[in-house]
């Protein structure tokens, strides 16, 4: 997992809500029930496994038939073992009795519920990373033991690969420009593993490679599926029927669906951010900066993507009174540092949600020189009466600080690129004043400017800006 760049934040569900999830995954409610059923006569291995003589009658509680009964009931066994919802007594005698954890399943809070679930969820996890039976059979031994080092694989390996996948996974479920609360197709998540950010055509040894990706994913999906981390479509087995043979049905093959889909359900996008913290990655969630003050509001929802920053101001605000609420962002948004643009961006997105209120606190500071020009806006915007015109030198720093939060916020966008070709279409001479702006940020944004318009001679008069702005400000 990389912390090299910041993560959107997550919204997530309230605890009460992901409990009551966690309680209704398959697997850990199977758990659960054989921890209940489990009594004195229940006999494990020495692996704390039950005995094969008794998967039946776990089978037979779970209400699991079919060849695959007993695997299924051996997995939650495994589960309620490894999550103390089950405790071995005697290794040797193999009995065991429900672990002290098991009442908190009913007494214990949201949170608690939630810590059990996790610990369940790792249980399946390391399993998700042992190769599947066919290769430990094949990896047996004269001595009936199993060779590891035939295996061409690496435990640690596998566990940081599948941490990827869902590292990978998560990022585009909170992204803006992700599928949000919709499925991933699993040839995208596979080749986000496979093929580099450079390359454009894959070749077919890269393709060849993300489809053995596609089915290693495929089997390891079909197993955190059951504890609720995803929700999951498996590949459709018609894909990898031999070629000769006629499908039972007709098929799409443009249908991308039948390369398998899958995304991270409300519990798992829970159990993402939390793993992701205890590794020591910095993962918001909305919700985090209501009890801050209004200076941490405007700096935290900096880096937060719009509609996140939209929805993380208006919980801070159903905290607080409005007119109270507006004067703290006003003061907040003052200053002369880097970040301070995007600050007073983010402080005008907020005032326009505290709305009419807001007025007086935009009146105080209409002969601000920060805050001024802002203010102006928002009361003009809001149809506000008797608004003093801006001095020139107000609306120009307003210009220059626009920009400059924009750059911050966007970098070279289209919306930004839309803003400079409109100041400098609007305005005859706009470059011959805004070089004299007292504006920690002028020369960086003439120089962008400069640099984004398409027009030729506009771009050399911004440039020749900025070098006069530098010059005024000793260098």
């Amino acid at each position: 997992m990389s912390d090299s760049f910041p993560l959107p934040p997550v919204r997530l569900r309230p605890e009460a809500e992901l409990a009551r999830d966690a309680l209704a995954a398959p697997m850990f409610s199977r758990a659960a029930r054989l921890a209940r059923w489990a009594g004195p006569d229940t006999r494990v291995g020495a692996g704390g496994e039950l005995v094969e003589e008794q998967l039946p009658a776990a089978a037979e509680v779970l209400g699991l038939d079919g060849e695959d009964a007993a695997a299924w009931a051996s997995a939650a066994w495994e589960v309620a073992v490894d999550t103390g919802l089950v405790e071995v007594v005697d290794e040797e005698e193999g009995t065991v009795t429900a672990g002290a954890d098991l009442e908190l399943l009913t007494t214990g809070s949201p949170s608690d519920v939630l810590g059990l679930w996790l610990g369940a969820l790792e249980s399946v996890l390391a399993d998700a990373c042992v190769p599947d039976l066919d290769d430990l059979v094949d990896a047996v031994d004269e001595d009936g033991e199993i060779d590891f080092s035939s295996l061409d694989w690496d435990l640690e390996e596998e566990a940081e690969f599948l941490d990827e996948v869902l590292f990978n996974l998560y990022l585009l479920t909170v992204s803006e420009d992700g599928p949000g609360d919709g499925p991933v197709p699993l040839p995208v998540l596979a080749a986000s593993m496979v093929v580099p950010d450079e390359m454009g055509e894959p070749t077919d040894d890269v393709l060849e490679q993300v489809s053995d990706v596609m089915m290693q994913l495929d089997d390891q999906f079909r197993m955190l599926e059951p504890i609720g981390l995803v929700d999951f479509q498996p590949v459709d087995e018609a894909l990898m029927a031999d070629a000769d043979e006629e499908p039972a049905a007709p098929v799409d093959d443009e249908d991308v669906s039948r390369y398998g889909m899958v995304r991270l359900t409300p519990l798992g996008l829970y159990a993402m951010r939390t793993r992701m913290l205890e590794a020591g990655v910095s993962a918001p969630a909305v919700g985090e900066l209501v009890d801050k003050g209004a200076d941490v509001l405007l700096d935290g929802t900096s880096a937060f993507p719009a509609a996140a920053a939209q929805a993380e101001t208006e919980q801070w605000l159903t905290r607080r009174e409005p007119l109270a609420a507006a004067r703290e962002l006003l003061a907040a948004a003052r200053g002369a540092d880097t970040g301070a643009p995007l600050r007073r961006l983010r402080c005008q997105q907020a005032l326009s949600l505290v709305g009419a209120p807001a007025e007086p606190a935009l009146r105080e500071v209409l002969d601000d020189a920060e805050l001024g020009g802002l203010a102006r806006v928002w009361l003009a915007e809001h149809g506000a009466a008797d608004v003093p015109a801006p001095p020139e030198s107000m609306v120009f720093w307003l210009t220059i600080d626009t920009v400059a939060a924009q750059l911050a916020a966007e970098g070279n966008s289209a919306e930004l690129l839309a803003l400079v070709e409109g100041l400098a279409a609007q305005h005859s001479g706009f470059f011959t004043t805004a070089w004299r702006v007292n504006h920690p940020d002028t020369a960086e944004v003439l120089e962008a400017m400069g640099r984004l318009h398409p027009d030729k001679k506009v771009a050399k008069e911004a440039r020749k800006a900025a070098f006069k702005a530098r010059s005024q400000h000793g260098g």
